[in-house]
């Protein structure tokens, strides 16, 4: 008689072996890898509207750089002045619809952070080694100026405020800044702080409101020039190139685009770069109503005796200059949560990834309170800060002339790199969707063409970096010897 051959239905127990064992493990990966984003501050809540875009916008790009406007143009010149500001506003905003369209340029995958976007460009560790130290040189440094901006803006607020005070130092002032944000900083999700964005978007415009419109009731200034500051030449051009690099400050905030989008709900049939670039031109608008008034109208009331802060220049009247003084103050604690949020998101995926800590409250409480702590002692103690010594001068702004160095030498790589991921991910997307087999050598050749010219690029980028030290040691030495 033959042997009955078992017969399994859909309800019949299945011995589970290996294979089984393997997806079980790695379903329960997945979900924990899922659980974990959703912790995560940039991806656990993404309920944002188009206009949460336009006002985090507002408050990354609208600084108190604005206020250094009028002194670029100074020494720009009319021409050149309006010339630049336009073709950085335009090419800005290009660069920002580049961001906006690589988020979901791969279909069904979203780009969160940063890095994860050099991930796919350049590959899992070298899209990390290329992106990650760049940004979060960017962001921390931010941090740091912010600090440091904010307790000098607090201090002139004082002093204009109460001219017969005691006098208190500046470390005061600081801490009493940062205070602010260790409680700020235990918000959790980017969503949460949106209210403070919003507040500080509302300070960027008020406080550009104000220089511009103390401006027109000034007047025109008598015996007002528009001529170059500098009587010699290489000071002209040394202030020329001061000057651009103050525009290129003004037009930051770019190292935060793909953590706004992040924040906001996708669909094949609305994807959220719809309502992210929605939200990017009414930023860019006002971006607009606030750069070129306070630039254009500063410069043609005071022409080139203009102080590197307008606010300086107008003087009068006190309470006026104090209150945006306290705008500034309010708009920089809503640019530091907003530049400090995607760090706090790497320090805690750090934890609760690589390390395997667990997503809880008291971790997110020590870390980010350390964050803060930790940068709050490198602003305010000039012996671990060397470069703080710039900041300390009499004057609100002195120290736009550090800005604009900090942002020549560190801020262009981000869009260095965007542009460079953009052009090696529309080359891979031809290669895989337009380009059939017999086309892969000259793919592969147009690779080599695009890498050799990337080279070049670099080549060129070092080069005139040795031009620039050596233009700069030079006129250096020219002004030591001329006093």
């Amino acid at each position: 008689m033959d042997a009955e051959v078992p017969i399994y239905t859909m309800e019949t127990e299945v011995p589970i072996y290996g294979k089984n064992n393997y997806n079980n493990n790695a379903e329960e990966r997945m979900a924990e890898e899922k659980a974990i984003d959703d912790w995560l501050p940039i991806t656990s809540s993404r309920t944002a509207k188009w206009w949460f875009s336009a006002f985090h916008s507002v408050t990354a790009i609208v600084g108190a750089g604005v206020l250094s406007l009028p002194y670029a143009m100074s020494q720009l010149g009319w021409g050149a002045g309006v010339s630049f500001l336009v073709l950085s506003w335009v090419v800005t905003l290009y660069s920002l619809w580049q961001m906006v369209e690589m988020h979901e340029l791969v279909p069904g995958k979203r780009f969160d952070r940063y890095h994860e976007l050099g991930q796919h460009a350049f590959g899992d560790k070298l899209g990390l080694w290329i992106v990650v130290p760049a940004q979060l040189v960017v962001l921390i440094g931010l941090n740091i100026v912010y600090l440091i901006t904010g307790g000098i803006s607090l201090q002139k607020f004082h002093d204009l405020v109460c001219q017969t005070c005691h006098k208190m130092r500046l470390t005061y002032f600081i801490l009493i800044f940062s205070s602010v944000h260790f409680v700020l900083s235990q918000l959790p999700t980017f969503n949460s702080i949106s209210g403070v964005s919003l507040a500080a978007a509302v300070m960027s415009i008020s406080y550009s409101t104000v220089a511009w419109a103390a401006s027109i009731e000034k007047g025109v200034q008598r015996g007002v020039e528009y001529g170059y500051k500098s009587e010699t030449k290489a000071g002209t051009v040394f202030n020329f190139f001061n000057a651009l690099g103050s525009i290129a400050f003004a037009y930051g905030g770019h190292n935060v685009v793909m953590e706004i989008q992040a924040t906001m709900p996708s669909t094949p049939h609305r994807p959220s770069k719809k309502p992210m670039w929605k939200g990017a031109v009414v930023a860019y608008v006002i971006v607009a109503l606030c750069y070129f008034p306070v630039a254009i109208i500063g410069y043609w009331k005071f022409g080139n005796a203009v102080d590197e802060n307008i606010l300086i220049t107008l003087q009068r009247p006190r309470w006026l200059i104090a209150i945006a003084n306290m705008f500034v103050v309010i708009h920089l604690i809503g640019g530091y949560q907003l530049y400090a949020m995607p760090v706090f998101d790497m320090i805690e995926a750090v934890f609760t990834k690589k390390l395997n800590f667990k997503p809880t409250w008291y971790l997110r409480f020590i870390s980010r309170n350390t964050y803060v702590g930790k940068f709050f002692y490198f602003s305010s103690n000039d012996t671990h800060f060397g470069c703080q010594f710039l900041f300390f001068r009499h004057d609100v702004y002195d120290f736009w002339f550090f800005f604009s160095s900090f942002h020549n030498v560190y801020c262009h790589h981000i869009p260095f790199l965007q542009c460079t991921s953009w052009i090696f991910w529309r080359i891979w997307d031809r290669s895989n969707h337009i380009f059939s087999s017999k086309y892969h050598m000259a793919y592969g050749s147009q690779a080599e063409d695009v890498q050799f010219f990337f080279f070049g690029m670099l080549v060129l980028h070092n080069i005139w970096r040795c031009v620039d030290d050596c233009w700069t040691n030079w006129r250096a030495q020219a002004d030591y010897t001329s006093s």
